[in-house]
């Protein structure tokens, strides 16, 4: 396997730093203010395209200044973008809010996002890649974007899959299509934990029960625990200064794919995906910090 096509939002962030993250009746104020592209599953294929593997992306945005931006990063960022529908509408924004100590909130308008329909996609182009990555739609706007999502996965033999807390809510009924053909399942505690309804182990365990080769679990600070029908094993973190934590899990993904498509031994994946991860949160941004290489 030498090529990942991405299937996810593409969202526009707009990052404030914040004295603080405020709660219900707060106040708190604008320290500064960012525009980055964005988009889990476009955070995770702009890593990896950085990191050589030949990439391309499915998706849709708005024929705004939005969507322009989007489209020109990722060309920039060498990922080809045949499968990106254009439209009319609202290219996707997600308002980001980070604290001093790195925390955030997010808030996202999905635009266009969610109406991304399955004979939208090119699948003559598509199906050339020999992975596809999927990351969750909000599905504020319809559920054609996740009806997709199922539909397209039956094309590939091999599937990488981070639920994010949008599909994780869902709970696992919703997304069994979806994880009875992934491969290799990327989830966080909380999100694996919420779909399953039970501990992150047992979760894990019921995942490789049902045919899911490699789950990695990311732990944050602790960093992951990885298993497999034969293997299971904890990855420590890097120690670093966290700067913002936008995008860290998109950043685990691309280095720990990256070590998947090398062939690289489970372990080595999580060091990897840890490695990427801490090079993200140094700085603002889910992509500003992600590296060109690796050397594992």
């Amino acid at each position: 396997m030498s090529s990942v096509i991405g299937f996810g939002a593409l969202n526009l962030d707009k990052i404030y730093r914040v004295d603080k993250i405020p709660r219900a009746d707060e106040e708190g104020f604008v320290k500064d203010l960012q525009l980055f592209p964005g988009g889990s599953a476009a955070n995770t294929i702009v890593g990896l395209s950085r990191l050589g593997i030949k990439s391309a992306y499915i998706g849709k945005v708005g024929d705004d200044a939005e969507g322009r931006i989007l489209l020109e990063d990722l060309e920039k960022e060498r990922v080809e973008t045949k499968a990106v529908v254009r439209t009319s509408g609202r290219s996707g924004t997600a308002v980001i809010l980070v604290d001093d100590m790195g925390n955030r909130a997010i808030l996202v308008d999905p635009g266009v996002n969610d109406t991304i329909r399955y004979e939208e996609i090119d699948l003559d182009f598509a199906t050339k890649f020999s992975l596809i990555h999927l990351t969750s739609f909000i599905c504020k706007n319809g559920f054609d974007s996740f009806n997709s999502q199922k539909r397209i996965v039956e094309n590939f033999e091999f599937v990488s899959f981070d639920p994010g807390l949008p599909y994780a809510e869902r709970g696992k009924k919703e997304m069994i299509q979806i994880l009875r053909r992934t491969n290799v399942f990327l989830p966080n505690k909380l999100e694996i934990e919420k779909m399953f309804g039970v501990d992150y182990k047992s979760a894990a365990d019921e995942c490789i029960s049902m045919g899911i080769e490699v789950v990695a679990v990311k732990l944050g600070k602790e960093g992951c625990w990885i298993k497999s029908k034969d293997k299971e094993l904890r990855v420590p973190a890097r120690s670093v200064k966290v700067i913002d934590t936008t995008g860290a899990g998109d950043a685990f993904n691309a280095g720990f794919l990256y070590g998947y498509l090398n062939r690289k031994d489970l372990e080595t994946c999580g060091k990897i995906g840890n490695y990427v991860a801490s090079l993200c949160i140094q700085q603002v941004g889910a992509r500003s910090g992600l590296p060109y290489s690796v050397d594992f």
